[in-house]
């Protein structure tokens, strides 16, 4: 005979589908968000607009962060409808925002489409590698098709790969494992079980079931239409409950990690998610508005569930859950993403002050320290988000940047090295070139040592021409 899960586990259970939703809202754009909320209300009764649909929300501030020990001189209190004309034409007027970036428009186009090849590299070069394992790991993630999966068996993948790169799939594995961890959580995985099994691992360890979920995933997986929850129960020796509970767990995880991180279509727009601007001295960060859809649940239905008939009130309570659900989703998602936002300003608020050449050094692994929060949450936090920015609009991945020790005991963003070698080709004699390794020794006298191999790459990334294609007679 079956056994029925009690009433506390079956509470604790549901969370489950909760969580995965909180999750999925938390790495959806702005734009995404909206169209998700769009559809939930069609097909929810219980849910509508608030203030008759109406989608624009006026800022709802954060808090203030420091931009500097004293308040800069000449800084007012604008308006709160003046505020980013002000700003804008502070910063047009001493020549640092970006012609063209700041237009006041509510969508704008972003600057570059990610795709998931994008954000894993991303995260692969804000890691801790050596750059014999960055090789292997740019490999790796070359090889990861649009769904999250490696395909390709590491042996085969070695033999290919072997005029590059000389390792072996033992070298291999460990890089692997590596990106394994890396947004979204499932991706690297090799077949269907390993996909389930890290997305499994990183759920709490006190999740209900997912000891033996875990059993599954890893064992008769494949197997599971065929042998049924019965099936699954003789043979991992559980009693059937826990079985369909555990297959319950299985069937909320996605087998298709990387389908939800593709490129964005060609003339897509997007709308900021934040917005940041200074405000007497100190940078003051909101959310921007229609950043959070303003949803209500209807009382009117709400009241029907008392006097409706079984099989009506059991269907309105179902809505009921799904819409709670939602409301909570989206005031975690915009709680989560108001401090990631705020930490980043209270880190690069020099970057926005002065610009990429006084960009910090800055990992998700100490985002996520400095918050209390996992280094994947800060990844889906990030994940195609935007602030609109005295600079104009940008994405949050450029307020991270690898760094590179100094001669002073600091350190410097790869972003400020480019920008420093930027400025130095910019203003070199055209009849005489700076080679790679006069702009090393240049940066070593400044104080940061980087070698001409280094360099040679920054440049390449700039899509700046070697010296000798530079150089000008006449």
């Amino acid at each position: 005979m079956k056994q029925r899960l009690s009433p506390a586990t079956q509470q604790h259970l549901v969370l489950t589908p909760q969580l995965r939703q909180a999750i999925r809202l938390l790495q959806l754009s702005a734009a995404e968000l909206e169209a998700e909320v769009a559809e939930a209300v069609a097909s929810n009764p219980l849910l509508d607009w608030q203030d008759d649909g109406a989608l624009v929300d006026p800022p709802v501030t954060a808090g203030a962060v420091p931009a500097s020990p004293e308040p800069a001189s000449g800084d007012i209190e604008p308006a709160p409808d003046e505020r980013w004309e002000t700003d804008t034409e502070q910063w047009q007027a001493s020549g640092s925002a970006p012609a063209g970036r700041d237009d006041g428009s509510e969508v704008e186009q972003p600057d570059t489409e990610e795709s998931l090849q994008d954000h894993l590299l991303w995260q692969l070069h804000l890691g801790h590698f050596s750059p014999r394992d960055t090789r292997i790991g740019i490999a790796l993630i070359d090889a990861i098709d649009d769904d999250g999966y490696l395909r390709e068996d590491l042996a085969t993948l070695a033999a290919s790969l072997r005029a590059d790169i000389d390792a072996t799939p033992a070298e291999m594995l460990p890089v692997l494992h590596r990106i394994q961890q890396f947004d979204p959580v499932g991706v690297g995985a090799r077949d269907l079980g390993e996909c389930l099994c890290l997305q499994l691992q990183a759920l709490p360890a006190d999740t209900p079931a997912r000891a033996l979920a875990l059993s599954i995933a890893a064992g008769p997986l494949p197997q599971l239409p065929k042998l049924g929850i019965d099936g699954v129960s003789a043979l991992l020796g559980c009693p059937p409950a826990a079985a369909e509970a555990a297959v319950q767990l299985l069937r909320t995880l996605d087998p298709r990690p990387g389908a939800q991180h593709g490129a964005l279509p060609a003339g897509s727009y997007i709308r900021p998610d934040c917005v940041v601007w200074r405000q007497q001295g100190l940078w003051q960060v909101a959310l921007a508005g229609g950043a959070l859809p303003r949803v209500t649940i209807q009382r009117d239905y709400q009241q029907m569930i008392r006097h409706a008939s079984s099989c009506d009130a059991d269907y309105l309570r179902g809505h009921l859950q799904e819409a709670r659900w939602l409301l909570k989703g989206l005031e975690a998602r915009a709680d989560t993403l108001l401090r990631v936002v705020r930490g980043l300003v209270r880190e690069q608020a020099a970057f926005l002050e002065f610009g990429p050449q006084a960009l910090r050094p800055l990992t998700l692994r100490s985002v996520a320290a400095d918050l209390g929060l996992h280094e994947s949450t800060v990844s889906r936090a990030i994940a195609r988000k935007y602030v609109r920015t005295p600079r104009g609009t940008l994405a949050l991945r450029d307020f991270f940047a690898s760094g590179i020790g100094t001669d002073d005991g600091g350190s410097a963003s790869s972003t400020a090295i480019q920008d420093r070698i930027r400025q130095l080709v910019a203003g070199e004699n055209p009849r005489k070139p700076l080679s790679d390794a006069r702009l090393a020794d240049t940066l070593k006298a400044e104080g940061v040592p980087v070698a001409r191999r280094t360099v040679a790459k920054y440049r390449e990334a700039l899509q700046i021409p070697a010296s000798h294609e530079r150089m000008r007679i006449g």
